[in-house]
């Protein structure tokens, strides 16, 4: 593991990464830059989502089998009874996998489960990729009835002050509910510290976040895409997995080299020069093996 030659090549080509960090069996490595900074995550923020679902799963609160309407209260919707039945035949899992075709990229009304219900979904039986900022915001709308309570004070309980996470930052849609697909702030050892408990089976400092089933369910491969599978609002990663950001924030998760790389970019570019430096430099990955795990651009 060459470390430096890393920072260098982030130095040499002007990248702008605002901090890394390398774990190996839960213990830090090597860091650069500023680690304990808030920097927006964007998309990092739907495995945020799945975490909270995890634990709501764990709890017995949430079936993913189940659709949209078994939790949200259809009081508080105005939609057409068309829209009603194809909505109906799709389970929360679809949506957790990125399967529903049809969304625009993201909401861009003052109203988004109105606009998310007026959408014409495509192929509603059968289940193909397409990555829509829309999905995970509907599944977190149902997570919130589910719950019986606030999303957002949910993670914040749950997940931030379970894990000694201060400092963060994260946005409402305009009808109130917390926006599950992006617009969080985290740090590089924010991100690490979630990286080293899905590494370490759920458990932070002695204390279970999330079961172990839960994390082998969301991190396998749940539906197949062209940059190698998707899980719930995770991505397949070579033997492991990761959490992806929209200008480049990862955090690698392998739990076979017992490894957590964690860094926070502002690289707006569909390069991959910097996640080869990686696999190159922290890696050992030779040029003739190099993966490239590709991001949508999201929000």
């Amino acid at each position: 593991m060459n470390f430096d030659a890393f920072v260098k090549d982030i130095e040499d080509n002007k990248w702008k990464v605002y901090g890394a960090e390398v774990y190996e069996n839960g213990k830090l490595l090597y860091s650069f830059g500023d680690t304990k900074g808030k920097y927006d995550i964007y998309s990092c923020t739907k495995s945020i989502l799945s975490i909270a679902l995890g634990i709501a799963w764990d709890r017995g609160l949430i079936d993913f089998d189940k659709n949209l309407f078994d939790y949200i209260p259809m009081d508080r919707l105005n939609i057409s009874k068309e829209a009603k039945d194809t909505f109906s035949k799709l389970s929360l899992r679809r949506f957790m996998t990125m399967s529903v075709e049809g969304f625009p990229f993201r909401p861009v009304s003052d109203d988004y489960l109105k606009e998310a219900f007026e959408t014409n979904i495509k192929n509603v039986d059968n289940p193909a990729f397409e990555y829509s900022n829309f999905s995970p915001y509907l599944v977190g709308v149902a997570l919130h009835y589910a719950l019986g309570e606030d999303l957002g004070l949910f993670i914040e309980e749950n997940i931030f002050k379970a894990m000694e996470i201060e400092g963060y930052t994260y946005e409402r849609c305009p009808g109130g509910y917390f926006y599950s697909a992006s617009k969080m702030k985290l740090s590089v050892e924010d991100m690490s510290k979630i990286g080293n408990m899905l590494l370490n089976k759920g458990i932070y400092k002695d204390r279970r976040i999330l079961s172990e089933e839960y994390i082998n369910m969301a991190t396998s491969v749940r539906q197949m895409n062209k940059e190698g599978g998707y899980g719930f609002y995770f991505w397949k990663y070579r033997d492991g997995f990761s959490i992806n950001g929209k200008w480049k924030q990862k955090c690698y998760i392998l739990p076979k080299k017992n490894l957590v790389i964690t860094y926070l970019s502002d690289i707006k570019d569909k390069s991959h020069e910097l996640l080869h430096s990686m696999e190159t430099n922290i890696l050992g990955i030779s040029d003739n093996d190099k993966t490239v795990v590709k991001c949508p651009v999201s929000d």
